[in-house]
């Protein structure tokens, strides 16, 4: 019979430092480094004891399977979202701000992290984030209700920017610059046939190459999240002041 402790990663003991050679952080650490070089389809246990200079069997020790891999991975992500102790705001709606800038600088820096399975448990930094989360909205005086359409709804906005934008700059890097180029010129084309007599308004008179790089410059304007960002949190103050 096994002596490990049963139950998830999070409700074992880390191994004690007088024996351990690494600690969980160093292996989601190493792990994240193949993914951000490589993308997640990379990451394997094997792989990952190879970054570190360790056996296969010697990462074991430490994690039992690519499941708990995955939840360090998780958890060392959410850890990079959190916003240094003593730096979130008091006020609630900059505080809000604050986490949507990191969600999307964060998941923006780790594109491959939509391939990456939910974790099974939450860990440390995923509760850590989850409470100022709640700090960021207590401010507003809203219910539990209220406070959590407005952390949902922030983040549905944080992360769909990010994700359009990754799917995007990844379509444009699976091809050639000039195919995805002449790709897009091809579908804007389709606006000769009189079905899309708005777009054809809209874009008429316009170079079809010039418009599918004004379109992307757009896709990774930074400034483009900070404005919806604010626009919504604009209607958000407002239905706080005139009624919830």
């Amino acid at each position: 019979m096994s002596s490990e402790p049963p139950g998830s990663i999070w409700s074992r003991p880390e191994p004690g430092s007088r024996g351990a050679a690494y600690s969980r952080e160093e292996i989601a650490r190493a792990a994240i480094a193949i993914a951000d070089a490589e993308g997640f389809e990379a990451v394997s246990m094997r792989r990952v004891a190879s970054e570190l200079g360790a056996g296969t069997m010697t990462l074991y020790h430490y994690v039992r399977n690519k499941d708990e891999l995955i939840q360090l991975i998780d958890d060392a992500i959410m850890g990079e979202l959190l916003i240094p102790d003593g730096e979130l705001s008091e006020d609630w709606r900059e505080a809000t701000a604050q986490l949507a800038r990191s969600t999307f600088s964060i998941f923006r820096n780790h594109p491959w992290t939509v391939d990456l399975p939910p974790g099974t448990e939450e860990g440390p930094n995923g509760i850590k984030h989850f409470e100022q989360s709640l700090t960021a909205v207590s401010g507003t005086g809203l219910d539990r209700d209220g406070m959590l359409d407005i952390i949902f709804m922030v983040d549905d906005y944080a992360f769909g920017a990010v994700l359009r934008r990754n799917m995007l700059n990844k379509a444009f890097a699976d091809e050639s610059g000039e195919e995805w180029v002449a790709s897009q010129m091809r579908r804007l084309s389709e606006l000769e046939s009189g079905e899309y007599p708005l777009l054809k308004s809209f874009y008429e008179g316009e170079d079809p190459e010039l418009l599918v790089q004004q379109a992307m410059e757009m896709i990774n304007d930074d400034s483009r999240f900070e404005r919806g960002l604010q626009i919504l949190l604009d209607g958000i103050e407002l239905r706080i002041q005139t009624g919830w």
